[in-house]
């Protein structure tokens, strides 16, 4: 099993910028990308951006040029980086991976894991 805790969300005016953390732990080995996603007050959740082991990335195109998505060194820790803040960014803001392992059996268990969401809201 893969835990997944957010941090750094908030209140931040139009143009402003914030940094999100998502904290991994249990089964860090069997992740093969993180990602964050966003879900705004009546639509679906979309992703926002992506990182892979090799630290291929990828964007919405909503946020191309606003926001990094960047992990630490032992990639247990993704952040993301966003500049340049804009209302429609409001949101609730989800840590998400994509995890793989075998169970004792050898049984092959693909998987998604989700953190609980932080709030960020983009107004003066």
């Amino acid at each position: 099993q893969v835990q997944l805790r957010e941090s750094g969300g908030g209140l931040v005016q139009p143009g402003g910028s914030l940094r999100l953390s998502c904290a991994a732990s249990g089964r860090t080995s069997s992740i093969n990308s993180m990602s964050w996603f966003r879900q705004a007050y009546g639509r679906e959740r979309e992703l926002v951006a992506d990182i892979t082991k090799s630290d291929n990335t990828k964007y919405a195109d909503s946020v191309k040029g606003r926001f990094t998505i960047s992990r630490d060194n032992a990639g247990d820790t993704v952040y993301l980086q966003m500049t340049t803040l804009k209302s429609e960014d409001t949101a609730i803001y989800y840590c998400s991976a994509d995890v793989l392992y075998w169970t004792d059996d050898g049984t092959p268990v693909a998987m998604r894991a989700w953190g609980q969401g932080t709030q960020v809201t983009v107004s003066a």
